[in-house]
């Protein structure tokens, strides 16, 4: 009995030896990089060197799979719910990357909350005594509406309290404008203060639109003792191409605000949050479709166009050349309006010449030009019907351009019409 019993004892300690010598031979072989299993040597280490080599490659492998992980949880971290980024949020990271600077930061900044403050006023405009017309006219000798004057000043307060613009253009001036020397700066902006206000007291869709120039020491405060050079000079400094914009934007106000803006690397729009009062990214990089069924045009003014201009609307309502389904008519009158519409949907938006008014009806500083860089820094197309709409050098403040604006392909489709005329 004492002999049998000592040789299962001794069984017991082989196997356990054996079974303690398979795990530190074993050990080696397998590691764990982020939570994946990695076979390595699996080999028996018959010396103390080997083991020790073996063991300091496992220890380094180790060592970078817990650096990888960490680096991992960092580009891969969820965002909180709670997160909010912001328009003042974007403009410091694109002011961090070197896409904009510390003092054209400021004029946006501006401009963002000059647009607040219009949509706050249009909100409330029907109960605010804001509807119907102002008594005034602007510089094309239209009527101007309440709101139309109110947020030109509205931009102007916001843009001068800015301290860094020298000029600033409107639609509703007659002239572009030096800001006082108190408060100058350099850059020049020009803007539509508000857009499509005809629809103002039918509650549809209006907006802003905006662009930003390069400083410029052609229009100096230097100047003032020569009011006729330096105006001559201002002129002169805002009349520049639509390549040359640093900036562009617009701002919807609609069913909800919706501030969209270029700088030249990409589209975004930001959705106002009224609790908290600020402008959130909700459109990051847009993209408007290559190709849309679409088109956005005030056919009232069908029997005045030219025929290649009516045999290409003629051709998007002929069924049997797309599949038998024409394109749809979408037309609000608001250039914000369906011009947003185009960028998120895809078509084309256009506001031809005419018998009556041979280069259309939109200025080429306040509209044309700032929305053709926005669109084509989504992918489309700005057009005259004869070419790019940011190669066309003004020659006066308030010039005007025929414009056709959306998807590359429907811009491309209309231009073969005009090259066959």
């Amino acid at each position: 009995m004492v002999a049998q019993a000592v040789a299962q004892m001794s069984a017991g300690l082989s196997a356990a030896s054996a079974s303690r010598q398979a795990r530190v031979n074993l050990q080696p072989a397998i590691c764990f990089r982020s939570g994946t299993p990695v076979v390595g040597r699996s080999t028996p280490v018959s010396s103390r060197n080997g083991m020790r080599r073996q063991g300091s490659s496992s220890f380094t492998v180790k060592a970078v799979a817990a650096v990888e992980e960490k680096k991992a949880s960092k580009t891969e971290r969820q965002q909180s719910q709670y997160e909010l980024n912001t328009f003042t949020t974007w403009l410091l990271k694109e002011e961090q990357k070197g896409t904009v600077d510390g003092e054209l930061a400021i004029v946006l900044s501006s401009i963002a909350l000059a647009c607040k403050q219009i949509a706050s006023l249009v909100t409330r405009a029907g109960i605010s005594n804001l509807t119907g017309l102002g008594g005034l006219s602007n510089s094309s000798g239209e009527d101007q509406k309440k709101l139309d004057i109110v947020s030109n000043e509205v931009f102007c307060n916001a843009l001068r309290n800015s301290g860094k613009t020298g000029v600033i253009a409107s639609e509703e001036e007659d002239l572009p404008v030096a800001v006082e020397e108190t408060y100058s700066g350099n850059y020049v902006v020009v803007f539509d203060p508000l857009d499509g206000s005809s629809n103002i007291d039918a509650g549809i869709s209006t907006g802003s639109i905006f662009g930003i120039y390069a400083p410029s020491d052609e229009c100096s405060i230097d100047d003032m003792d020569d009011p006729e050079k330096m105006m001559q000079n201002c002129i002169l400094n805002v009349c520049q191409p639509g390549s040359s914009l640093l900036a562009a934007g617009y701002c919807l106000y609609s069913s909800s605000t919706v501030f969209v803006i270029t700088v030249g690397d990409g589209v975004y729009g930001f959705t106002y949050d009224s609790i908290v009062g600020e402008f959130i990214l909700s459109h990051p990089d847009m993209k408007v479709p290559d190709k849309g069924k679409i088109y956005s045009f005030n056919e009232g003014n069908y029997g005045s166009w030219a025929p290649h201009l009516q045999d290409y609307i003629n051709s998007l309502k002929d069924a049997s050349k797309w599949d038998g389904k024409p394109y749809s008519s979408r037309y609000i009158g608001s250039l914000v309006g369906d011009f947003h519409r185009t960028l998120l949907y895809g078509g084309i938006y256009g506001y031809p010449g005419d018998s009556k008014n041979p280069t259309g009806k939109l200025r080429l500083l306040y509209e044309c030009a700032p929305m053709s860089l926005i669109v084509e820094q989504a992918g489309g197309l700005g057009s005259t019907g004869e070419g790019r709409v940011l190669d066309v050098c003004p020659e006066k403040v308030h010039q005007r351009v025929p414009l056709f604006i959306g998807s590359k392909g429907e811009v491309e489709y209309l231009e073969s019409f005009y090259k066959k005329a």
